[in-house]
């Protein structure tokens, strides 16, 4: 195979698809060794933590080698398919490699001097730095000096309870490797606890620090000590051994890998139950009459080809609820310690799709009038159905519906979706024995759930929310006269 520093070949690099992401799967690539491609073709598909993105080459020309095999997780900047631009033919094409323990990185094009941030397919790739990207797993890397530990560095090792490294042993923080990994949570965890994460030996997958490395270099910080001289030697913690690995029966038990958007939701979902204090009210309505409109809507020249349906009602009812108590709508910022209140309505719609969790959002859904509501929710959901939800779809929603009710699901305690402060459950419509101007009829009832964040939202506004909600609902005519 040609070596990939010849001029005529181009390296395409995993481009950031979404605000922050870091890494993606490849799922499938549309192309081999030996294609010719055109700019704009589509080349692969790759599985960030949010959505399945199709990524198109932007060149033409031949490809000569694919840098992983497809079910490879890749860091975003790392090239992942060679093409030479020449116009001639690929030599000796290099088949996409079997396995991707195998795979190594392939070499970098050089970087002009004084280069800042490289454009990429999407935005703009990450700025360039002195540090370096962890290696991925199977990847050969070039030996490099073991660093020396500053003394400083030393002592806050044993503090934390990992003891003086011995010479040449790894810590927390390899050589060449700069700021150590691990998540925003881990990080502000480790903050609070007063642990510098640059001491801490990682036991997550790739090197990644977990919450329990951070509790476990907490644990002997924390515990009161005696004062002693200063030429007294701070006796070392052995770190606790780990428990062997439980075997499992493969016929009887089958292992799915964590990753994608499971993997994201996961994160988010206990970054979320353990940082923002949940409260959820319930409330009981007879929405009868809101069916009824749904059906008389249908009929309407107005609504034809729309999606027309409770949950298009009930989205409306929320937005009225919150344009009378708009401080619901808002989010919390730790880092300025501010209540940032929204002053436009980004509605999300939880939907279940084969690849896990999504939160779309309609943007502006505020300004938005039924017919124009309905079309932006038919279109959310047949798009989500299909697994081409664009992770820019999913990014700045500031309220979030969630209609637990189509399983059959009389109500639930939802968690709220990181950075917005009220999320709304809609159980199950049942017809029910109710009371009816003074008699027990049979009505469709249902029961709604407001789960929020209790840091900027107090009981009173939170159940003023969820009041208007069942108000608009057992009362479709307040649509217009709150409106």
């Amino acid at each position: 195979m040609t070596t990939m520093t010849e001029a005529s070949v181009r390296e395409f690099k995993m481009p950031d698809v979404g605000e922050g992401l870091t890494e993606a799967e490849i799922l499938k690539w549309y192309v081999q060794p030996g294609d010719t491609v055109t700019d704009g073709q589509v080349v692969c598909e790759v599985e960030t933590a949010k959505a399945a993105v199709e990524l198109p080459i932007p060149y033409d020309g031949v490809v000569r080698a694919l840098h992983f095999p497809e079910g490879t997780t890749v860091d975003v900047g790392m090239s992942i398919i060679a093409v030479d631009v020449s116009g001639g033919a690929a030599e000796a094409p290099a088949p996409a490699p079997a396995a991707a323990p195998a795979a190594a990185p392939a070499v970098e094009e050089p970087k002009s001097a004084g280069s800042g941030r490289q454009p990429v397919l999407v935005g703009y790739g990450v700025a360039a730095s002195s540090t370096k990207r962890r290696p991925r797993k199977g990847a050969e890397i070039p030996a490099q000096e073991p660093a020396q530990q500053p003394a400083a560095v030393a002592v806050q090792a044993e503090l934390n309870g990992h003891g003086p490294a011995p010479a040449g042993a790894p810590t927390g923080a390899p050589a060449g490797q700069g700021r150590p990994l691990a998540k925003p949570p881990v990080r502000k965890l480790a903050k609070d606890l007063g642990v510098d994460l640059a001491t801490v030996s990682p036991t997550g997958p790739d090197g990644i620090i977990t919450r329990e490395d951070v509790h476990a270099a907490a644990a002997p910080a924390q515990a009161p000590a005696p004062v002693a001289a200063p030429q007294a030697a701070v006796p070392a913690v052995s770190a606790p051994v780990p428990a062997p690995a439980a075997s499992y029966d493969a016929v009887r038990e089958t292992r799915v890998p964590v990753k994608g958007v499971r993997k994201a939701t996961a994160a988010a979902m206990v970054g979320s139950a353990f940082t923002a204090p949940h409260v959820t009210e319930f409330v009981t309505v007879d929405v009868t009459r809101t069916l009824k409109l749904v059906e008389e809507l249908k009929q309407d020249k107005d609504m034809q080809g729309l999606r027309v349906n409770p949950l298009l009602l009930i989205a409306k009812a929320l937005l009225v609820a919150i344009r009378r108590n708009p401080e619901i709508n808002a989010s919390w910022d730790e880092a300025a310690q501010e209540i940032v209140q929204k002053h436009y309505v980004n509605l999300g719609i939880a939907a279940a799709t084969p690849r896990g969790l999504i939160v779309p959002n309609i943007k502006d859904a505020h300004a938005k009038t039924l017919p124009q509501l309905a079309e932006s929710l038919g279109e959310l959901v047949a798009t989500a159905r299909e697994g081409k939800t664009s992770p820019a779809a999913m990014q700045g929603g500031t309220v979030t519906i969630t209609n637990v009710g189509v399983f059959g699901v009389d109500t639930g305690t939802p968690i709220l979706n990181p950075g917005e402060s009220a999320i709304l459950a809609v159980g199950a419509i049942r017809l029910q024995p109710w009371v009816h101007k003074g008699k027990v009829k049979p009505r469709q009832v249902t029961t709604l759930a407001l789960s929020f964040d209790h840091r900027l939202v107090d009981g009173e506004l939170g159940s003023k929310v969820l009041a208007d909600v069942a108000a608009v609902l057992e009362q479709p005519k307040r649509l217009i006269t709150w409106a």
